[in-house]
Order: C-alpha cells, then structure tokens, then sequence
C-alpha cells in the first residue's frame, strides 16, 4: 500500500522536505558553471520531490528521504542536460584537446603549446584553432560528468559533498573549488590573465580583446583552450574535501 495516500499527507512531505531540495540545489551549484541558475535546479528538484511523493511506497524498503533524494538529484541532472545546447561533435572534438593535453603535459612535464597540441592531434594549427573556437560554449562541467565511467570512478566522484553536509559550507567547500583555483593558477600567463577577465573582471570577448591587444577570435581560442586545460588537470587530480 502507497505509504502517501492523501493530499494532506503529500502536501506536509513537500513541506518538510523543500529544504532538503535547496541543499542539494546547492550542492550541484557550487560546482557548476556560473551560467546555471540556482532557481532552475530548485524547480527542477521541487518537480522530482512532487514526483518522489507520488511514487513512494512503504514496501519498497528505503527511507522516504533516501529515495527523495534520488528522484531530486535526478530531476536537477535532466534539467542539467536538457539547457546543454553544446553540438556533441564539438563537445567531442574538446575531449580529444583534453585527453591530448593531459597525455602531453606527462610527457614534457609543463604546459604544452598550441603547436604541440595541434601536432599531436594531426591537424595544422588553423584546424585546431577553429576547433577551439567552435567549442567555445565549453564548461568546467557537464552532465554526463556525474555519470561517466573510467579507471579513477565518475568525475565527481572524489570531490561530491555528503548530502547531509551545510549548504553554505558547500559553497566555500575547499575541495573542488581549490582544485579550480589550483588549475587556474597553473596555466600559462596568458591564459590565467584571460580567464582572471573573463570571470572576474566580467568583460566580454571583445572587452578582453582590447585589453590583451589580441582579435576576439584569439580571445575565444584562448578561453577554449584554457578550460580544456583545466579540466584535463581536474580529471588527474584527487581532493580531499573538507566539510
């Protein structure tokens, strides 16, 4: 039998629980993008708690709360995944700069070049520019990294806060967030003043672009190259989470 029967019964769950959606709205928003906004996973995780509420029973053998929390975290990755406008061609062609990055950096022991990237990928220069550019929606993180496999486990996984930690303790949290500072302050000069414009200072491309002395395209080459860095560097690292 349905353990939430009634509209009352429903209603009081909803209640109880919307704090629990706004903590794991935050737990998501302290490692995404500054593009994502916090109502829209709010809403998207008020919609899996309605939806949890709906479907939960009794006999299913698990907590109310442990089962919410799936249909809420499930609810705000949907909606993750459904504002990806990013062509997956492009996304691809940006994990082969990675995965290049990262083999190059262990090979030389620094930073590689744009003409030893473009190298190991066998494309000339030009190609691999226009590559950059036209992955320039790229971000620090995607969808598919709470889901994707490999030898070190999800890509969050060695970073992902415990759902009963403080909210606000995940926004100052020291572990992926200093691993992001970390990898910025490792880039070459030019692209750590890039980004210190971009997401600092909030100038556009054209803005930076007069400040650098550079085209905008150089600019978006830039951006697109320096985020492919940094998440290259990400995926190598491990953080010890502080909460």
């Amino acid at each position: 039998m349905p353990a939430i029967s009634h509209a009352a019964s429903k209603n009081s769950y909803i209640v109880q629980h919307a704090l629990l959606v706004k903590r794991l709205a935050y737990h998501l928003k302290a490692k995404l993008p500054p593009s994502v906004e916090m109502d829209d996973l709010v809403q998207a995780g008020m919609i899996g708690l309605l939806d949890a509420v709906n479907r939960y029973e009794e006999t299913n053998g698990a907590q109310f709360e442990t089962y919410a929390v799936q249909r809420i975290r499930g609810a705000m990755l949907d909606e993750l995944r459904s504002n990806d406008w990013m062509p997956r061609s492009a996304r691809q062609n940006m994990r082969k700069i990675e995965v290049a990055i990262s083999t190059l950096q262990q090979l030389l022991g620094r930073a590689p070049r744009q003409t030893e990237i473009a190298k190991h990928l066998k494309l000339t220069l030009a190609e691999y520019q226009l590559m950059l550019c036209e992955g320039s929606g790229h971000q620090l993180l995607y969808y598919e990294d709470f889901h994707e496999g490999g030898g070190h486990g999800n890509f969050l996984d060695r970073h992902y806060m415990d759902t009963s930690s403080d909210p606000l303790q995940s926004l100052i949290d020291n572990g992926f967030r200093g691993a992001v500072i970390d990898a910025i302050g490792r880039l070459p000069k030019r692209e750590k003043q890039m980004m210190g414009l971009y997401y600092e200072q909030e100038m556009n491309l054209k803005e930076i672009g007069v400040v650098m002395g550079v085209s905008e395209s150089r600019v978006c080459q830039l951006h697109g190259q320096a985020v492919a860095r940094i998440r290259a560097m990400l995926r190598t690292q491990t953080w010890v989470v502080n909460v």
